[in-house]
């Protein structure tokens, strides 16, 4: 045997028991239901995977629906594409805008609390299988809901559905009694070397 051959003899033993091992770990996983998922941390792309995972399960035929909480006026591509495509899914924007803009906290705490409503009958309503709650732990971190009647009703979801939470700062409560929580680190930012915001990729 030549040491190339001896080398991919090694390689392919080495991947059998790989193999196998993947195999005999995935027989132990048996939980069938839906997640409860929380993206946060500093990092770009909470919002940007979230959406990705709706049009994953669009795929697969699912039932989607989308808050968002914070954004208001603020136009992005995918509130462009998805208001021009309401037949893939349910899209509303629920928010006011950015506090920093509004300046008006009876007003934002309205809108959290509208979008809160909505978010829980698109949860309870059996026809969808998967919602995002776009920027929820930005307004729980502001205290304009109460981190304790979230919790309290996500206890008792639909446990068939799954549920995506995004934004920066999520409370320990919710980081908790998540099954998926991903924290989005930030390396190296456009802005800070004064790029302002750019089109179809930030926004």
């Amino acid at each position: 045997m030549t040491e190339s051959e001896d080398k991919f003899a090694k390689h392919n033993a080495r991947m059998k028991r790989v193999q196998a091992a993947r195999e005999k770990m995935q027989a132990r996983r048996t939980i069938e239901r839906g997640l409860l998922i929380v993206h946060t941390g500093n990092g770009k792309g909470k919002s940007s995977s979230a959406f990705g995972m709706a049009i994953r399960s669009l795929g697969w035929g699912m039932k989607v629906g989308i808050v968002q909480y914070v954004k208001g006026s603020w136009e992005t591509g995918e509130k462009n594409f998805f208001q021009a495509n309401p037949d893939l899914l349910t899209f509303e924007v629920m928010g006011d805008g950015f506090t920093w803009d509004t300046q008006d906290r009876e007003q934002d705490i309205a809108a959290a609390k509208a979008a809160w409503e909505r978010s829980k009958e698109l949860i309870m309503d059996p026809e969808y299988d998967f919602i995002i709650l776009d920027e929820l732990n930005i307004v729980l971190r502001d205290d304009t809901l109460d981190i304790k009647e979230i919790t309290e009703f996500l206890k008792q979801r639909p446990l068939e559905k799954h549920i995506c939470i995004t934004g920066r700062n999520a409370k320990p409560e919710l980081v908790e009694m998540a099954d998926l929580v991903t924290e989005f680190e930030e390396v190296k930012h456009p802005f800070k070397a004064g790029f302002k915001a750019q089109k179809g990729v930030e926004y």
